[in-house]
């Protein structure tokens, strides 16, 4: 997930993007773990809402109803065929019954199914709904497979919206790989017409930002030997599409610790008349520009590693260098908000089957930790 290549693999997919560093930052979300009482992976999700629920000064930075997490985080398990003789159990059941008992209350898809052999064959969206409701658990959106050249196809991925009882639908892949303006118009063209679709569904469709669409447009001479701009007058491919997508159709999750990756990566430009200017992207000013058009966040955490391309190493939440909870603190409206926590790689493997479940209640002891300290007194829509 370190370059945009590795961002837009297949979303439907369970296993739809590489990791990043998965080793390596597995080996410091285990250093984090130790430094935690092994008390904290007992918690029953109980005993963190003493404070009030309106996210005002003293309260819960994340309201205990929309702490959610991305089903990504533990795919191992939802894609796992149970192994008694190991102890080891799988698919959306036992994952449900598991983020319940941790304190989730919601959960966003990135695929829809589990091993064949749970139940001899693949299980359905509405045994999946029927799960959710068992558990307690709502889903605030999906990363879903959409092709935007085949409306029917969306409408297919809306019905499975609707059995799930989804209000956001999501893609999760760069609206287009290209650097240029006029890619950039076709693809909010598309976004605009299936979001549309999703309007009449009483659904939103969302862009699920990375860090590439935060870099500098291509839009000043000279031209190359295409005809193509070669410089840039500073502006950020994912603002522009913000100017050409409708806000009532087009909706965003901004990844937390892409967007701080963005603001590492993309610093400097060269200007129309050649020079380098420097720009720093703000995260929380973008969300804070656009902030109804950011229903869902992934909550991901990095520590911090310049000898990455990223300059981040990911880790559980609240275990790094990503200012998490200032940031949800600074872009207000908890009641609108759907965080859901997110680490690419904390799929243990054979070696630690368990890690990723772990890292999901560690993440979520430390998410319920949190107590805003703002004193605006901002209300939420």
């Amino acid at each position: 997930m370190g370059t945009e290549n590795q961002d837009v693999c297949a979303p439907s997919r369970l296993n739809r993007r590489r990791l990043l560093g998965a080793s390596a930052a597995a080996a410091i979300g285990a250093a984090a773990m130790s430094l935690i009482p092994s008390a904290a992976f007992a918690s029953d999700g109980k005993g963190d809402d003493r404070h009030d629920d309106n996210g005002h000064h003293g309260g819960p930075t994340v309201l205990p109803a929309r702490r959610g997490i991305i089903l990504y985080t533990v795919r191992d398990v939802i894609s796992r065929a149970p192994d008694p003789a190991k102890g080891l159990d799988g698919g959306f059941r036992y994952v449900f019954e598991e983020l319940a008992r941790m304190g989730y209350k919601e959960v966003e898809f990135a695929g829809y199914t589990q091993h064949t052999s749970i139940l001899g064959r693949q299980i359905t969206p509405a045994e999946i709904r029927q799960l959710l409701d068992d558990n307690g658990l709502k889903a605030n959106g999906s990363h879903a497979s959409i092709n935007f050249t085949n409306p029917d196809a969306f409408k297919a991925q809306l019905d499975i919206a609707e059995t799930l009882g989804l209000p956001h639908i999501g893609y999760a892949s760069i609206p287009t790989n290209s650097r240029y303006k006029e890619d950039w118009q076709i693809a909010a063209d598309r976004f605009n017409q299936f979001g549309e679709l999703a309007r009449q569904r009483g659904i939103k469709l969302y862009q699920h930002n990375h860090h590439a669409e935060y870099n500098f447009l291509l839009d000043s001479g000279p031209l190359d030997a295409n005809g193509k701009p070669t410089r840039s007058s500073g502006l950020r491919a994912l603002d522009y599409f913000f100017s050409l997508t409708d806000p009532k159709l087009v909706h965003f999750e901004m990844d937390i610790f892409w967007g701080y990756v963005a603001q590492y990566r993309y610093q400097t430009y060269t200007a129309p008349d050649g020079t380098t200017r420097t720009s720093t992207f703000d995260p929380v000013k973008t969300v804070k520009r656009h902030s109804k058009r950011f229903p869902l966040f992934h909550v991901k955490d990095g520590v911090k590693d310049t000898t990455r391309a990223d300059g981040y190493a990911m880790v559980p939440a609240g275990t790094g260098d990503v200012p998490l909870q200032k940031f949800l603190e600074e872009i207000g409206r908890p009641g609108f908000r759907h965080p859901n926590y997110e680490q690419d790689n904390a799929p243990g493997g054979t070696a630690a089957p368990g890690q990723s479940l772990q890292f999901a209640q560690l993440s979520y002891n430390n998410i319920a930790s949190w107590r805003n300290e703002r004193e605006d007194g901002e209300t939420d829509d």
